[in-house]
């Protein structure tokens, strides 16, 4: 794949360079310079850039007899050149070359993200063979071998832990922002990290049918499936072949006179309708680009304006992707909350666990400092104990206070589940041998969120949340967003899954996925449209993305809509102004009210027509709830 790449990037280049030499020469031109004997600069433009069109309309019509808008632009390359206006010619073959880059980048881009999956493949595994410890490549491992997995080791293969507790990090898989803890009996997924203690694991599932394997499989299958928006220039193409030859012999039949001919084959060139897309897509680009979105091509931005669904994912998207204190409470009449947060940091200060950094990172925020400790032990999948001035202490699960002999009691509990059912963490603080309270942690929404969500309602575009969390949080975050359309623990290919069968076949949606973590690239390739968050994003979601929040900005995906809607209504503009001023061009030179030159100059001005109304959208800007912006789509109101 990597050559292949290279080979692609290459071409690309050449490609590049012509465009650049062949725009020079035509503004060298355009300005009366001259090169030696009288050399017009143009038909360095006509060379670079036309002779590949020429040589590609050949081929499609010879070996496939494929009539596609190369043909009409060869035709009019050519007449251009034999009425002696070789900087309609030059003009011409440079668009044409500028669209043909844009989609040479396009294939190149939808192939980047599988690269880099591959190469995060474990490439070995810790096996257990009569006791003792074997390092084989992971390709060997079956199904049935008892592997052995060191802290901060990526997994190797699907399994089920027969021996050991630990954390893992399952946000590669899921998303979740924690990681889970995990026991004996318990599934852990290739591609996913060991965070704490070593356990050992029986291999379920190896190889292909692993889930590193399948979501890189999906990926794969997704890219390949999404169909392309057959351009109009190309749908429309034979019959404009057919009837700028029918008119021009005819022409010239009826009068006996060749410059006519010549003259609705120029007139009839379609460079004004060629110029009708890639213009308004262009300025709509570059006015995304001005609001922090990067969009990967202009077929993006076109599925963007038919978009009816939004499907989020949660952690990284709507929220921010690292649990933070929400809450400290003490039960106790002997502390306080604000010493309950002290006697926390305490505990977890030298704790390698997330929920433990974030609690000592908040207490450093509120000025609070952890006292000395006499002693530390981590108890994996459970917590820690330790003891500082003189007592004993615990932090972490509720089984850890189970198994010190703490009973949480009917009020404390009641609270706990309480917190639980909006979507918080809880870590049980334990002196002694009672419960001396809680601290409750959160992966907290984006403030953004809620008003983007309304004004997607507002625009008639539906909203669902797609989340491998847990179905607690994920209701909590999605009331707090005003998303009522919501499916939890949900594995990559289950996202695909639901995208591509129940929302986008199954009710013939145009959905546009949101996400950021590697878990999310099979989905965004999936959707319609895939939409990245660039700040906090893996490199794989965004190369699998077709559009980029550069600064993580979700408010912005409404007004990405509108402008996606409001260029594509540029673009039918543009289509109808070029058609009737060809039609108008056409009949004048056929009644030889029109020559050559000035043939030539309407031509020129038609396409300079077409660029100025397109221009218009760079200066376009969003004001919420227009009613001109909010009619893009018909449709009730968000569902569940």
């Amino acid at each position: 794949m990597g050559v292949l790449q290279r080979v692609i990037e290459d071409e690309e280049k050449r490609h590049l360079l012509f465009a650049v030499i062949g725009g020079v020469s035509l503004v060298f031109s355009f300005l009366g310079v001259r090169g030696p004997l009288a050399l017009d600069p143009s038909w360095i433009a006509v060379v670079l850039c036309g002779i590949p069109i020429l040589k590609e309309a050949a081929v499609g019509l010879v070996t496939e007899f494929d009539i596609k808008a190369d043909v009409l632009v060869a035709m009019a390359l050519v007449a251009s050149v034999i009425i002696g206006e070789i900087f309609a010619a030059g003009e011409v073959a440079f668009i044409m070359s500028l669209g043909s880059l844009l989609e040479e980048r396009t294939v190149r881009k939808a192939r980047e993200g599988i690269e880099k999956l591959v190469d995060m493949t474990p490439r070995t595994a810790r096996i257990l063979r009569d006791g003792a410890e074997t390092v084989v490549p992971a390709e060997d491992v079956r199904v049935g071998d008892v592997l052995r997995v060191l802290p901060g080791e990526t997994i190797a293969v699907d399994g089920v832990i027969v021996a050991g507790q630990t954390a893992v990090d399952q946000s590669l898989m899921t998303g979740e922002s924690l990681p889970v803890d995990k026991g004996v009996n318990d599934e852990v997924f290739s591609g996913t990290v060991n965070q704490l203690g070593a356990f050992d694991m029986r291999a379920t599932k190896v190889g292909e049918d692993s889930s590193l394997q399948r979501m890189i499989q999906l990926v794969e299958s997704a890219d390949a499936s999404k169909t392309p928006i057959v351009r109009i220039m190309d749908r429309w193409a034979t019959w404009i072949v057919v009837a700028a030859l029918l008119m021009a012999v005819g022409t010239w039949w009826y009068t006996g006179e060749i410059i006519r001919a010549v003259t609705i084959l120029v007139v009839f060139c379609p460079c004004a309708l060629v110029l009708s897309t890639p213009t308004a897509i262009m300025a709509g680009i570059g006015n995304a680009t001005r609001f922090g979105v990067l969009i990967a091509s202009g077929d993006a931005l076109e599925r963007l304006a038919k978009i009816t669904r939004v499907a989020f994912d949660k952690t990284g998207t709507l929220t921010y992707g690292k649990p933070e204190v929400v809450a400290v409470r003490s039960f106790s009449p002997e502390f306080s909350d604000a010493a309950l947060l002290g006697i926390a940091a305490t505990i977890e200060q030298r704790s390698e666990h997330p929920l433990g950094r974030a609690i000592v990172r908040y207490a450093e925020e509120q000025g609070v400092k952890p006292q000395a400790l006499e002693s530390f032990v981590a108890i994996p999948g459970r917590g820690v104990a330790v003891r500082a001035g003189g007592r004993q202490a615990f932090g972490g699960t509720l089984q850890l206070m189970l198994d010190n002999g703490m009973d949480p009691g009917t009020v404390l509990a009641d609270a706990v589940e309480q917190y639980k059912a909006s979507g918080g963490t809880v870590v049980y603080i334990g002196i002694g041998r009672v419960i001396a309270g809680i601290v409750v942690l959160a992966d907290t929404l984006r403030p953004d969120a809620r008003e983007t969500v309304s004004r997607l309602h507002a625009e008639q575009v539906l909203t669902t949340l797609l989340t491998g969390d847990n179905a607690q949080a994920a209701n909590s975050i999605a009331r707090a967003a005003g998303i009522n359309q919501v499916r939890a623990e949900l594995l990559p290919e289950d996202k695909v899954r639901i995208i591509r069968d129940e929302l986008q076949a199954s009710n013939a949606e145009k959905v546009c996925m949101v996400g950021d973590g590697i878990n999310d690239a099979p989905a965004l390739k999936t959707a319609y449209v895939g939409l990245a968050m660039g700040g906090v994003g893996s490199d794989i979601a965004v190369d699998a993305a077709d559009a980029v929040l550069v600064h993580d900005d979700i408010k912005r995906l409404p007004q990405l809509i509108v402008l996606a809607r409001r260029t594509a209504l540029t673009i039918k503009v543009n289509i109808i102004m070029s058609m009737v001023l060809n039609f108008v061009t056409v009949v004048l030179a056929a009644m030889g009210l029109m020559g050559p030159v000035v043939g030539a100059l309407a031509h020129n001005a038609g396409a300079l027509l077409i660029v100025l109304n397109s221009a218009r959208l760079l200066q376009w800007k969003y004001h919420p709830g227009s009613p001109v912006q909010a009619g893009g789509l018909s449709g009730s109101g968000p569902t569940a």
